[in-house]
């Protein structure tokens, strides 16, 4: 095709491909589109690679994946109506997981407006309640400029999605050159990373230093923040023991003295001091009221209004949780006055505490019953997984049980869908994952219910070579719900709307061109994990899991009792 710039001319699509370029993107997630289809061009020329799944909610969850495990903005362009509402999910879960993407939806021309143009809707007024930032680019030569304001905006407090809507006119238009604003790499947005109030700083090195059973909680904004050489210098410094949650989970290794992971509620039952990181009080954490009403609570959190939200607190510090940590620990360091050694007492009984949980489910992590007990399924991925492996998590009740015994091996590590609670996450995320990582192992685990949301993919992982072992949990059931229903209805009414086919997905990964095997007895469990690593392809092992046995945080969920 004639080189546009020769002519001082570029198209729309063209400026959104060079203000991808400078904001770092190397890869967009897409279903395409006529509205769209500019943007690929623009992106051939920008040496962007143009990843082109099956369905757009996987796109905008791919995206939000590829934000989690680079630290950079994701990038999903879907086309206009069907196209952007199919995205909506994906972007609703960025927005509540605080991961930082960019949507670019398509939309009718400017000059069909209002007119009923083919999938014309009103994306702006359906996105702005789920994004950080949504809009319409009135102008070809404000395209680039909108892109580059629409991820500055990702930034604004803790991190988020936009959405920019691009009318086909507006992209498929050539202006000159000159007229455009392109915002060169670098230098259109400024640091978000702040120390936090040094008087609040100083007051929490004060609290710690004098703590005598102190205990304080990594969230996924260490991660976010990539905080975690600041967050284990602060728990080895003060002698503090650390529970971790969402992709807060691996920022200290299995067999750490400060890594705790079942005794979290005797620990906040107990504690004098407990500080928050990264994690507001909503549902996971009982809207704040798991925490002792005697102990001195603590917040830090990258956005003021989740700070205080749901629950009274003795201090808040908004700010960059990597950057205040380390600022907390260089104010204590001077003044440790044996502090620390003092609480080896503290982390002993926590200690003895998360011993006997693990002796309580001993039997169940090792049991030999057919059909496979879902502890002893999760138990075995534990036992599989290397330094190397990321972790996906995607279901209800089988992750539920993964979540207590799972533990990544490193930071970043470890990929949920975060609260909104999304099914349907895992292969994207793996998508993401191996596509941004190529080095690294991915190991997902699924629910067969959530597998089913966005299984087609999986040929999406076929077709780009991007091997993974991936496991189903199977009980032909979507049994967080079946089990709430037992309990509110009686068992006459446990399987109204929630019993799914025996499918033997294994069977569907082989006529997908991938690896797939089938288990049965739990023997098998770890030769099957090993066969799917070695065979390089994308992989399924369908497990046979005890469709009556529940994850007792299933049982415990308020909305069943």
């Amino acid at each position: 095709m004639p080189d546009d710039n020769s002519q001082n001319l570029i198209s729309g699509g063209h400026l959104v491909a060079k203000a991808l370029k400078a904001e770092g993107v190397e890869v967009i997630y897409t279903l395409c589109g006529g509205h769209i289809i500019d943007i690929y061009d623009g992106c051939v020329d920008e040496g962007i690679e143009v990843v082109d799944v099956r369905h757009e909610q996987v796109a905008a969850h791919a995206a939000d994946g590829y934000a989690r495990i680079t630290g950079k903005p994701g990038c999903a362009v879907v086309t206009a109506g069907p196209g952007t509402t199919d995205a909506v999910t994906g972007v609703a879960n960025a927005f509540r997981a605080e991961s930082p993407m960019l949507l670019i939806g398509g939309q009718g021309a400017h000059s069909q407006h209002k007119m009923g143009s083919l999938q014309d809707l009103p994306h702006v007024d359906m996105m702005t309640p789920i994004t950080k930032f949504a809009a319409t680019v009135p102008d070809t030569a404000r395209v680039a400029d909108m892109v580059s304001m629409a991820f500055r905006e990702c930034y604004h407090g803790a991190p988020g999605p936009s959405f920019l809507e691009i009318p086909r006119d507006v992209l498929d238009a050539k202006v000159p050159v000159e007229k455009a604003r392109v915002p060169a790499a670098g230098q259109y947005r400024a640091s978000t990373r702040s120390a936090g109030d040094p008087e609040a700083v100083e007051e929490l090195a004060d609290l710690l230093v004098h703590a005598e059973k102190p205990a304080i909680l990594l969230g996924s904004q260490v991660w976010t923040s990539r905080g975690t050489a600041s967050a284990i210098d602060l728990v080895r410094t003060l002698n503090i023991p650390a529970y971790m949650n969402g992709a807060g989970r691996g920022t200290l290794p299995p067999g750490d003295p400060h890594h705790f992971q079942l005794s979290r509620r005797y620990a906040f039952s107990n504690a004098d001091v407990i500080v928050i990181v990264g994690t507001p009080f909503d549902f996971r954490m009982g809207y704040g009221k798991r925490l002792s009403p005697d102990a001195t609570v603590v917040q830090i959190d990258l956005d003021y209004r989740t700070v205080g939200k749901n629950r009274d607190i003795d201090l808040g510090i908004v700010g960059d949780p990597g950057l205040v940590l380390k600022s907390v620990t260089e104010a204590a360091s001077g003044r440790l006055n044996g502090g620390a050694s003092r609480r080896k007492e503290w982390l002993d009984e926590l200690r003895a505490a998360e011993q006997t949980a693990i002796e309580k489910r001993l039997p169940s992590l090792k049991s030999d019953a057919s059909p496979i007990h879902p502890y002893r399924l999760v138990s075995e991925i534990n036992d599989f997984l290397t330094e190397d492996s990321i972790y996906i998590g995607d279901g209800g009740d089988i992750v539920t049980f993964s979540g207590q015994v799972v533990q990544p091996k490193s930071p970043g590590h470890w990929m949920d869908p975060g609260p909104l609670g999304t099914l349907g996450v895992g292969i994207p995320f793996v998508l993401a994952a191996k596509k941004a990582r190529p080095d690294k192992e991915v190991v997902a685990l699924f629910g067969d219910g959530a597998f089913s949301l966005t299984g087609w993919d999986f040929e999406t992982l076929v077709r780009y070579d991007l091997p993974f072992v991936g496991i189903v949990g199977n009980n032909s059931s979507m049994n967080q719900i079946r089990y709430g229903q037992a309990a509110k209805y009686g068992l006459e009414r446990e399987r109204v709307g929630n019993t799914l086919g025996d499918v033997h997905y294994d069977k569907f990964a082989q006529m997908l061109g991938g690896y797939g095997e089938e288990v049965r007895d739990p023997a098998d469990i770890g030769p099957a994990l090993q066969r799917a690593r070695e065979s390089g392809k994308p992989s399924l092992i369908n497990v046979w899991v005890d469709p009556d046995a529940y994850a007792p945080g299933t049982m415990n969920q308020t909305m069943y009792k």
